[in-house]
C-alpha cells in the first residue's frame, strides 16, 4: 500500500541547508491561525445602511448552525458530528474536521432586532442594519 504525502515544492539541497528551517516550520504549523479548526472564514461588507456578513460553512445543514445574540455580541456556531462513530474506519488520510466551530462579532452599532439570516450553498449571509443615529433633542430653558 502507498501513503499519500503532500508535495513540497521547496527543493532542499545541501547548498541551501538551513538547520533552523525545520524548527521554524514546526513553530509555524503549530501557531498558524489560518488553519484553525475552531474558526471559519467570513467577509463583512458595508452596503450603506447595513452590514452584510458572509460566513463559509460548507457541509453544514441549516439545523446545525446557531446564531445567538447576547448584549452587543453576535455568536455564530456550528457543530459537525462524525457519522457512524461505532464503525471502524481505515483512513489513509483524514483532513475533514469534526467538532464545534464558532466566531463572535461585536454588534454595538447594529439594530439587533432587524438582523436577517439566510443560508444557501454553504454560505451563511447575515444582513445587519445599522442603528439610526439619535440626535440629541434640543430645548430651550427659561430663566427664573
Amino acid at each position: 500500500m502507498f501513503e499519500l504525502i503532500p508535495f513540497d515544492r521547496r527543493v532542499r539541497s545541501v547548498a541551501a541547508f538551513d538547520p533552523f528551517r525545520d524548527f521554524e516550520d514546526l513553530e509555524r504549523s503549530f501557531f498558524d491561525n489560518s488553519r484553525a479548526v475552531s474558526g471559519f472564514r467570513t467577509d463583512v461588507t458595508d452596503t450603506g445602511d447595513a452590514y452584510k456578513l458572509e460566513a463559509e460553512l460548507p457541509g453544514f445543514s441549516k439545523d446545525d448552525i446557531k446564531i445567538d445574540i447576547e448584549n452587543d455580541c453576535l455568536t455564530i456556531s456550528a457543530e459537525r458530528s462524525m457519522e457512524n462513530k461505532d464503525e471502524k474506519h481505515n483512513f489513509v488520510k483524514r483532513e475533514r474536521y469534526y467538532g464545534s466551530f464558532s466566531r463572535s462579532f461585536d454588534i454595538s452599532g447594529i439594530n439587533a432586532d432587524a438582523i436577517e439570516a439566510a443560508y444557501n450553498d454553504g454560505v451563511l449571509t447575515l444582513t445587519m442594519p445599522k442603528k439610526q443615529e439619535q440626535l440629541p433633542a434640543s430645548r430651550r430653558l427659561e430663566i427664573k
